[in-house]
């Protein structure tokens, strides 16, 4: 071992005040590192527990839990620009395409569901799912708070109204996705969202209190005046925007419909939700950065294609 690594391992681990030697003598004992070990390739293949014996279920799982990773790898980026005290324009526009790239594939890939399971065997297995909602992804949630101000996912309906200084709590219980589960005339929330609610509602609360300053749109606004007139910067924000909140949303739409529209008939989802309006990027207006589109595009949202 030359004299200069030697010297760069005895900084390491004097610095959290360790051994080096004793962290070199446990290396004598260690196995080495095989693929399957890394990536935990057992673990990984034994997390698709059906409920029905119809194999295209299998598919319908795996695609979940690709997805979810997915999202994990996009969370991954975006607390990088959150958690960056200074970031250049170059790096801010990377991570963004980066995002943006994880979206794309996530947008294609809906072909694996809409052409890769027999429509009998989905219609069948899906009554099992039932009270389970895809909107239940707290990642995609988590995805959406710390890329864009409260503000612009509250519902439409109440977007104009609501005041901006309004608690967590309430705006919470405006948010867009809430329209899923709930009536809002007489409040009363079906047990799909009440579910997610328990389970997340105290997490993403203590979430978004820290990603309402440190989301995507906010850091940017805090760039200076020549970073957010960057072009490339501004096309990588609103290719990710357009990505996000219409292409990938519509793949989806255009995939349940595929399964969930027999005959003229519109079955219901699983979790109770009226899809359509809550899907179709149309009707919600889900837009991170509004100050990026004109008045026109704004408009004119979800309405081409």
């Amino acid at each position: 071992m030359s004299a200069d690594l030697n010297k760069k391992l005895k900084e390491k681990y004097d610095a959290i005040d360790q051994d080096v030697e004793a962290h070199l003598e446990g290396l004598l004992h260690s196995k080495p590192i095989n693929y399957w070990d890394y990536i935990q390739t057992d673990a990984l293949l034994n997390l698709q527990v059906q409920r029905t014996v119809f194999p295209d279920e299998k598919v319908f799982i795996m695609y979940h839990q690709i997805s979810e990773l997915l999202f994990k790898m996009i969370l991954s980026e975006i607390e990088q620009v959150a958690k960056s005290d200074q970031i250049s324009t170059e790096v801010f526009t990377d991570k963004i395409m980066r995002i943006s790239r994880y979206f794309d594939v996530l947008t294609s890939s809906f072909s694996i569901m809409k052409d890769g399971m027999d429509i009998d065997q989905y219609n069948k297995f899906r009554t099992t799912l039932i009270p389970a909602s895809g909107f239940q992804s707290a990642q995609y949630r988590k995805i959406e708070f710390s890329s864009t101000e409260l503000i612009n996912l509250i519902d439409k309906r109440f977007r104009d109204t609501i005041d901006r200084n309004s608690s967590y709590e309430n705006a919470f219980e405006h948010l867009y996705w809430q329209a899923a589960g709930k009536d809002y005339k007489t409040g009363k929330k079906t047990y799909t969202l009440s579910a997610f609610e328990d389970r997340y509602k105290e997490e993403f609360i203590r979430f978004t209190k820290f990603y309402q300053y440190n989301n995507l749109w906010t850091k940017f606004k805090a760039l200076p005046e020549a970073s957010r007139a960057n072009k490339d910067l501004v096309k990588a924000m609103r290719h990710y925007d357009y990505t996000v909140n219409i292409k990938w949303v519509m793949a989806h739409y255009h995939t349940a419909n595929h399964y969930l529209n027999i005959g003229g008939q519109t079955a219901e989802a699983t979790g109770g939700s009226e899809w359509v309006k809550y899907m179709h990027p149309k009707y919600q207006k889900r837009i991170f950065f509004p100050d990026l589109w004109t008045e026109n595009e704004k408009e004119t949202w979800g309405t081409d294609i």
